[in-house]
This record gives structure tokens, C-alpha cells and sequence, in this order.
């Protein structure tokens, strides 16, 4: 696992941008809950933020592709409107502990 940022970093219902060993990430938290992504959209493979560390829409409550506007579910990744629709974000494995957020690459 390797260490992504403290848990006080990512605060309830924001998102943040990441770069590890070269792989753009992003991490939302909502509810509590810590999702990580790969920064990349399934239909065109470019960046989701509309600037940096902006990937939620306006209500905070679906992750967006500045590019094209396809929407996401924040808990599993999900694309439920837009030109990608059906697919997924690709999901990274993390976990929180006292120290921060972890993920796996």
C-alpha cells in the first residue's frame, strides 16, 4: 500500500487530486467513506477535473467529466448519464487508518 494523503486533507463531500509513480488518481470522500479512481474517463481516456482537485458536479453529490459531462456515482464508479454510460471509473483499492489514506498500486 502506499500513502496517498492524511485523512484530515480530504474533507466530507470534496475531491482531491493525486499523482503516484506516474498514475493520476483522485479521491472523494462521502459519508465518511473514502473512494479512490483512476483519473481517467471511459470514453475519451482524458482527465475528469474541471480544475485542480474539482471532480464532483455542482451538488457534490456525482463525480463529472469537465470534457463531455458524463456523471458518475461517487460509491462504486458507475457512469449513469453521458456518452459513456453502462461503464465504469476504474476503482483503486484503499483503506483509512489513524496515519491517513492508503491505496494500492
Amino acid at each position: 500500500m502506499k500513502f496517498l494523503c492524511a485523512g484530515a486533507e480530504l474533507a466530507e463531500s470534496s475531491s482531491r487530486g493525486f499523482e503516484i509513480d506516474g498514475e493520476k488518481l483522485f479521491a472523494v470522500r462521502r459519508n465518511g467513506q473514502v473512494y479512490v479512481y483512476i483519473n481517467r474517463c471511459p470514453h475519451r481516456g482524458v482527465g475528469l477535473e474541471w480544475t485542480p482537485d474539482r471532480f464532483l458536479d455542482p451538488s457534490n453529490s456525482l463525480i463529472q467529466c469537465a470534457t463531455h459531462g458524463a456523471l458518475f456515482l461517487i460509491e462504486d464508479g458507475e457512469c449513469v448519464a453521458g456518452p459513456c454510460a453502462g461503464q465504469s471509473l476504474t476503482t483503486i483499492e484503499c483503506r483509512e487508518d489513524a496515519q491517513g489514506i492508503w491505496v494500492s498500486l
